[in-house]
């Protein structure tokens, strides 16, 4: 018997909301169910009817000594554990694909809805909480429909028979064993409660050990700094403590379970037996009948302890799977727009047509009342009128925003932390929706355009920089899928980035992994920049993009900014104010307002908050 060890013990809140869902997903497989039903109903008889072929091969072959019919009784039995083997077979291997089947369309389909869901839902829950969903509770479920869904149909098939073949045989002696099992029953729902909630706090205290081993060991350079060592190893004795008192309290109990049963089945046997063997003196029972009664014995009790193991599994792989598919019910990111963007190519006249490969020039496919479509061109216009937001209902971030950037034009965000210059450039792609106001791209309002088609139409580099597992091409490739080696190239050139990516063993071919933890900070960033300018996009912002990077990294960086900047509009948002010297227009920014605005030389003759950040007067926090 197998202990709970993967059993949480926590149960679905809806049991029944939650099953329908699964039900819709097996439903879809319900004929390949059927047959793993039938399957597991053939196993179960065959051993059943098995057992009890014992009776008639002693009375009617052995006692008598008729041999020959003894051998073809055996070759009987034979065929008939046979069967048995090969529908056990086929219902494991039937049951293992269509098990994983259904796991792979949970798992798609949640990957689909994730991809979905509004960053806001990403604010309020953790990585590790929204990881879990893939790996602890898709791993439950699928270790129960892979074991517990034939498992129950048997072990349930087998109590049922197993007991209705003992009173068949002898009803009296029978009630023994009936007793037996209800003692077993009990001890099992006690033991199994207690052993659950100690294999709980097992689980969270070993959740709690790994999250902080992995917290240590990723901050290892700052413990060491700080000296924090003898403080640290003394709260991981404190976590390691609880995980092994929890984990002594629930190996206790589960530990007991397979002895007592199996106590509790020999004295089922010895008293059965014995009261068996005096109803066979008595002539109450035929001996045959007696053997293979025993048989029956002998195997009641396992069937039963899996059942209500089952039960438990089932239970908490309901329970994750409740988690899952709340995660599929969550709201997906609105989207109401109408316009797309489109590939043009311009005539000699100045007029626009439609083509289906890329031109290097965009337009925005407006639909008119009247069912045609309008080309209107992509410049990278953008302005905000009277804009109101907040992450929250209670708490308003920006208040009452009326700002513009023509095209090619190089707007600044000059700010305190939290001041809300990283929520406007937000606000632009929509990844989050405004409370009040109007955001306007090129005339167009952005919640009529297509949130995909106006996500194309941008670019970011920001401070944190995210370099996926595959080569340095395919990371620069990823602003743009379809673009050529030599478009790549280009990119790093105009990025800064050529000089060192050839210096590498691969070049371009070579693999990063951990988020290009092979690379530098710097380098880092140039492939960021080069990934923005392969995507070749009207409107670029730059969040952050230096304020980490030394000072000659710094002049490479923006070197490459610069060129990847030029005929674009620009939102740059940046701690160094030396970054921002050029910009056509510098906006301040203080709690949400927009206090100044101006070019360099115009703020520092107002003498206002920008010229106190300029001169030092005033540090931005």
């Amino acid at each position: 018997m197998a202990s709970p060890v993967n059993a949480s013990g926590k149960r679905p809140r809806n049991t029944g909301k939650t099953l329908k869902r699964l039900m819709h997903y097996l439903g879809i497989h319900k004929f390949a169910l059927l047959a793993v039903a039938i399957l597991v109903l053939i196993s179960s008889m065959a051993n059943i009817m098995g057992t009890y072929l014992l009776r008639p091969i002693i009375n009617d072959y052995i006692l008598p000594g008729d041999i020959q019919g003894l051998i073809w009784a055996l070759i009987g039995m034979g065929l008939m554990y046979g069967v048995g083997v090969l529908a056990t077979w086929g219902y494991n291997q039937l049951m293992v694909r269509t098990s994983q089947r259904v796991v792979s369309e949970i798992r798609s389909d949640l990957f689909h809805r994730t991809q979905d869901l509004p960053l806001s839902y990403f604010d309020v829950h953790t990585h590790g909480e929204l990881m879990s969903r893939f790996t602890n509770d898709v791993d439950t479920l699928t270790e129960a429909l892979n074991n517990s869904f034939a498992m129950l149909i048997q072990s349930a098939i087998m109590v049922a028979g197993t007991i209705t073949m003992l009173i068949v045989l002898n009803f009296w002696l029978s009630l023994i064993v009936i007793a037996f099992l209800a003692a077993m029953v009990v001890f099992i729902k006690f033991n199994g409660k207690r052993s659950k909630r100690f294999f709980t706090e097992q689980q969270e205290s070993l959740g709690s050990i790994n999250g902080f081993v992995e917290e240590m060991v990723s901050g290892q350079k700052v413990e060491k700094v700080f000296n924090h060592e003898n403080q640290d190893f003394e709260e991981f004795c404190k976590r390691n403590e609880r995980l092994r008192k929890a984990s002594t309290k629930a190996l206790s109990y589960s530990s007991m379970m397979i002895p007592t049963i199996v106590s509790l089945s020999y004295i089922n046997y010895a008293v059965s037996a014995c009261v068996g063997g005096l109803f066979v003196l008595g002539g109450i029972m035929d001996l045959g009948g007696l053997s293979a009664y025993l048989v029956y014995v002998r195997q009641s009790a396992m069937p039963l302890n899996q059942f209500t193991q089952q039960i438990n599994f089932l239970l908490s792989a309901l329970s994750g799977a409740e988690r899952i598919f709340d995660m599929m019910e969550e709201q997906p990111e609105v989207d109401e727009g109408v316009v797309t963007l489109c590939n043009v190519i311009i005539h000699e006249d100045g007029s626009r047509e439609e083509c289906p490969e890329h031109s290097g020039q965009f337009a925005w496919k407006y639909p008119m009342p009247d069912g045609s479509t309008e080309l209107i061109p992509l410049k990278g216009d953008v302005r905000f009128f009277g804009v109101t937001f907040g992450y929250t209902p209670h708490k308003k971030i920006l208040q009452d925003i009326s700002l513009y950037a023509k095209p090619g034009q190089k707007i600044a965000f000059v700010g305190s932390t939290g001041a809300g210059k990283t929520t406007i450039v937000n606000l632009i792609n929509r990844f989050y929706e405004i409370d009040g106001g109007t955001i306007t791209y090129d005339g167009i309002d952005v919640r009529d355009i297509k949130k995909d088609d106006l996500r194309k139409s941008l670019s970011m580099v920001i401070q944190d920089t995210h370099l996926f597992t595959g080569t340095i091409a395919d990371n620069i490739r990823y602003g743009r899928l379809d673009a050529t080696d030599e478009e790549v190239v280009a990119a790093a050139k105009l990025a800064n980035a050529h000089s060192f990516i050839r210096r590498l063993p691969e070049g371009y071919q070579t693999m990063l992994y951990s988020d290009g933890a092979n690379l530098s900070q710097g380098q880092r960033q140039l492939l960021s920049i080069a990934r923005a300018a392969i995507s070749r996009p009207p409107v670029l912002v730059l969040d952050e993009a230096t304020s980490s990077i030394d000072t000659r990294t710094e002049k490479l960086i923006e070197q490459g900014m610069d060129a990847l900047m030029q005929g674009r509009t620009v939102f740059v948002i940046a701690h160094r104010l030396s970054t921002v010297r050029n910009a056509k227009a510098i906006l301040v920014l203080e709690k949400g307002k927009v206090i100044e605005r101006g070019d360099h030389d115009e703020l520092l003759e107002q003498k206002g908050r920008y010229y106190q950040l300029y001169t030092g007067q005033f540090e931005l926090e």
